[in-house]
């Protein structure tokens, strides 16, 4: 692919994000200068987003994979984004901090992520039998590998670049 053809990419990329979110967010800025890897992850997180776990949900998982790899920039975008979606501040700071929320649900869901991040996917029989009692099933159990992807992407682009907080 020529730089020219990778520009047009990358600038088509920045308006249709500019017309869905009203902005060019500084992530997507950094995304964008690989055009393949900017429609990975703003296309991977669409087909997620359609996926069983709730918009809290996907992003109490976001927040849990952003604070395990230490990314200030998408920490700081999952504790907005979870308070619009309706997670309490307090639930948000104990996600963040290495904590539990005290809600139930997205307490199982951080557990499940942590699981995940921790082992690098190689769960035991005894870990699935503890997830599945808490409710996690192999679909969620899946979405939650999508979302630890699709963060570890952005994470690791964001520590590249030091992109700077929105």
């Amino acid at each position: 692919m020529t730089q020219a053809v990778a520009s047009d990419q990358a600038q088509e990329i920045r308006e249709s994000v500019k017309e869905q979110w009203g902005f060019v967010p500084n992530l997507v800025e950094q995304l964008v200068v690989s055009p393949e890897t900017a429609r990975l992850y703003l296309e991977g997180s669409e087909i997620v987003a359609g996926g069983v776990l709730t918009d809290e949900e996907q992003n109490a998982v976001k927040l849990a994979v952003s604070s395990a790899n230490g990314c200030d920039y998408c920490r700081s975008a999952h504790r907005a984004l979870g308070r619009q979606a309706g997670t309490s501040k307090d639930d948000l700071e104990r996600i963040d901090a290495g904590g539990l929320p005290a809600d139930e649900r997205l307490a199982s869901l951080v557990r499940a992520t942590r699981l995940v991040v921790d082992e690098r996917g190689w769960l035991t029989e005894d870990h699935l039998r503890a997830l599945e009692v808490e409710g996690i099933d192999r679909r969620q159990l899946y979405e939650i590998v999508s979302l630890v992807a699709l963060k570890t992407i952005s994470n690791y682009v964001n520590h590249i670049a030091h992109t700077e907080v929105d």
